[in-house]
């Protein structure tokens, strides 16, 4: 183990993460360019003491659990927890928790993506990119938290879970029924990760429809490859709905086209250039 090593890298990445890329507010009296020790403890699940001794190269050798917390905590790519665990002295293992760093090249192809809407989900549905045309016809998720950009959540816990659910969408509990099937499949991914469990627990308890679909214990689904959102500016807009797997990262980019010359796709053309404007209307 190469304490003084492991502890200049965490005090590095610690420095690199603002608040925002984890959803916690600035506050006008931060002195850090980064995260807090406190904030790295509290993403990590450990104490700041703990947190504390590893960053002065004072701390023991951390455990599986510790690093897949720090892992999930600093936001490491594959590479730097593979790079923490061989400092550690602990060779990694499987990975802790589903990826929630975009590739940039997959960035920059939402933004190529003028016609359609598209945007990247991770393995356990949380929304983690999105093109302006998506923003325009499913939601601006740079508006809500980080924490509530979660589908599964919006489906079965938001204001509007039952009836006309998930933004009037024609597939609504086609969708539920699907997400849940695919959120059991990733359990078994990362059946040591605090954030899913957390997640179906929350689940679980707050709805009654979500605990009838989990008890199924199916993990087969078919995606809809059709479907129509009930817009509140332009009216309904029927999709064909692609998805394409980023199977390194087990992340998903769900891209959703109008047939050529339908109004439907003069309906995506009237939103990519009235943006977000009065989306604040009731759906």
């Amino acid at each position: 183990m190469d304490r003084r090593e492991l502890a200049e890298f965490l005090r590095g990445r610690r420095e690199q993460i603002t608040p925002a890329d984890v959803g916690l507010p600035s506050g006008p009296r931060r002195r850090t360019p980064g995260l807090r020790r406190e904030e790295v403890a509290q993403l990590a699940y450990m104490s700041t003491e703990y947190y504390t001794r590893l960053e002065q190269a004072r701390g023991p050798r951390p455990s599986r659990e510790v690093l897949a917390g720090l892992t999930r905590a600093l936001r490491l790519s594959d590479d730097q927890r593979t790079y923490l665990h061989h400092l550690a002295g602990a060779p990694p293992g499987p990975p802790p928790g589903p990826c929630r760093e975009v590739r940039q090249s997959i960035l920059d192809l939402l933004d190529r993506l003028p016609n359609a809407a598209a945007t990247v989900m991770s393995a356990t549905y949380d929304v983690l990119a999105w093109n302006d045309l998506a923003a325009a016809l499913l939601e601006d998720f740079s508006a809500v938290p980080q924490r509530d950009r979660n589908l599964l959540r919006r489906v079965f816990l938001g204001p509007d879970s039952a009836g006309g659910r998930l933004y009037g969408v024609s597939d609504a509990d086609a969708f539920a029924r699907r997400a849940t099937h695919g959120l059991r499949a990733a359990t078994a991914r990362y059946p040591d990760d605090p954030g899913v469990r957390e997640l179906i627990h929350e689940l679980h308890t707050g709805s009654a429809e979500f605990a009838q679909f989990w008890a199924t214990r199916e993990v087969e689904y078919d995606y809809t490859l059709r479907k129509t959102f009930q817009h509140p500016l332009v009216g309904p807009v029927t999709v064909n709905c692609d998805i394409l797997d980023i199977t390194d990262r087990d992340q998903h980019v769900v891209i959703y086209t109008a047939a050529p010359g339908s109004p439907s796709e003069e309906a995506l053309r009237l939103l990519s250039v009235i943006g977000t404007q009065r989306m604040d209307l009731p759906r």
